[in-house]
């Protein structure tokens, strides 16, 4: 197995956590969803994940989930200072 195909299938398998707690895990007694911009999120990383072999692509399409993933941190965060 090649170092970069290692390196996708960990990430591959963190996702999926991820995802897992995401779907599972419930906060007090009630399950939290997505948000659209957290779910275009994780496609996109999802995305460059799959596509990683033309790697400006895959990279690419990771750091546009990652900053949307950010993006929608914020927003969540400046929510909850109001």
């Amino acid at each position: 197995m090649e170092a970069s195909q290692s390196y996708i299938a960990v990430a591959v398998v963190a996702l999926a956590i991820i995802a897992l707690l995401v779907f599972v895990v419930k906060r007090n007694g009630q399950q939290r969803k997505l948000s659209r911009l957290a779910a275009l999120a994780f496609a996109f990383v999802l995305a460059g994940i799959l596509f990683g072999e033309d790697r400006p692509v895959g990279y690419g399409l990771m750091g546009i989930g990652v900053l949307l993933a950010v993006v929608d941190i914020i927003k969540k965060a400046r929510r909850q200072e109001a």
